[in-house]
């Protein structure tokens, strides 16, 4: 299992702010499609999405293990 965590706007569109789910072996990129899929969130709506692997930051290529917590991070504007 992966725990995945999400934030902001991610959060409020899923209604979780996280998830516990078998996506061990995923890249990150299958892992936002999955999640875009699951929560109907529209294809490439994660694409700026930041991510970090065990609080690490990640790349779309790089993939999750079991035991692996994601955070899903989006891009944060303001002023």
């Amino acid at each position: 299992m992966v725990e995945i965590l999400f934030f902001a706007w991610i959060s409020d569109k899923t209604g979780e702010s996280r998830i516990k789910v078998s996506v061990d072996g995923y890249s990150v990129q299958e892992v936002k499609s999955w999640v875009e899929q699951k929560y109907q969130l529209g294809t490439g709506a994660l694409s700026k999405t930041m991510t970090a692997i065990n609080e690490e930051f990640s790349e779309n290529d790089d993939r999750v293990q079991h035991g692996d917590t994601l955070a899903l991070i989006p891009p944060v504007s303001g002023g």
